[in-house]
């Protein structure tokens, strides 16, 4: 699925364009703490989060995840924006909880994915 396909649903706001018309996620991973997502988020997901700091873009460039979905309102800084926009990495921001993304994105055909397993 493009991202572009999951931004009307999520009631997101692009703060940062990687690619969302081209770039695909073939599934989903929610967490906000980034260790966590490191160890077991899989390449190509969503990650649905409240964490907005600069790390969130590293974290994301280090495990290939395309795009970041920042919940709750949260505000994004301007240093996270311009980084993930350098790094091609697509971050939206919704007034929907976590709880109400995951299950958004689950109803459009997004699987939850782990790592390994």
């Amino acid at each position: 699925m493009k991202i572009i396909e999951i931004i009307e649903p999520l009631q997101a706001q692009v703060i940062a364009k990687g690619d969302p018309e081209q770039q695909e996620v073939s599934g989903g991973y929610a967490g906000d703490l980034l260790s966590d997502v490191i160890a077991n988020a899989k390449e190509n997901s969503v990650w649905v989060t409240i964490q907005s700091h600069p790390n969130v873009v590293a974290v994301a460039k280090l495990v290939g995840i395309p795009c970041i979905v920042v919940t709750n309102f949260q505000d994004v800084d301007e240093q996270t924006s311009q980084r993930a926009e350098k790094e091609g990495i697509t971050i939206l921001k919704t007034p929907l909880t976590t709880y109400q993304a995951v299950a958004v994105l689950s109803r459009l055909g997004l699987p939850g994915l782990r790592r390994n397993v």
